[in-house]
């Protein structure tokens, strides 16, 4: 038997309304998500994205993850496009290793049950 560990969050990022007070400067939330920013623009990693009850509902990888969060909120082809109103949390693992990025994608949809991954699903319900 193969035991993997998937990698720890390195970000986390939770869907919030943004209090404007005084003279700050606004940012306009994609979603609810003000905190992009937080996530690494030219890294590449592992990307979880949760519901309010911390369902797993996809299971992503990516060579440059902050531009592909945001793929997967604006592109009419992600597998998210009719649930992006369910993500309520974001979670980023920083792996660089393209191999490396498959194998944690492919373990974590099917040990987790992504809700709507469709492809590398093993698992028979």
């Amino acid at each position: 038997m193969i035991n993997i560990q998937p990698p720890k969050a390195d970000v986390t990022i939770t869907q919030r309304k943004q209090e404007i007070t005084g003279d700050e400067a606004v940012i306009k939330p994609l979603y609810g998500f003000i905190d992009l920013h937080e996530i690494p623009r030219d890294k590449g990693g592992i990307i979880q994205f949760f519901n309010h009850s911390g369902e797993l509902l996809f299971v992503g990888k990516a060579r440059k993850l902050r531009q592909r969060v945001k793929k997967h909120f604006e592109d009419n082809v992600s597998p998210l496009k009719n649930h992006r109103d369910e993500v309520h949390r974001i979670t980023v693992s920083i792996v660089e290793d393209p191999m490396e990025r498959e194998i944690y994608e492919t373990y974590l949809i099917n040990t987790q049950k992504a809700k709507y991954n469709v492809d590398k699903v093993f698992y028979q319900e």
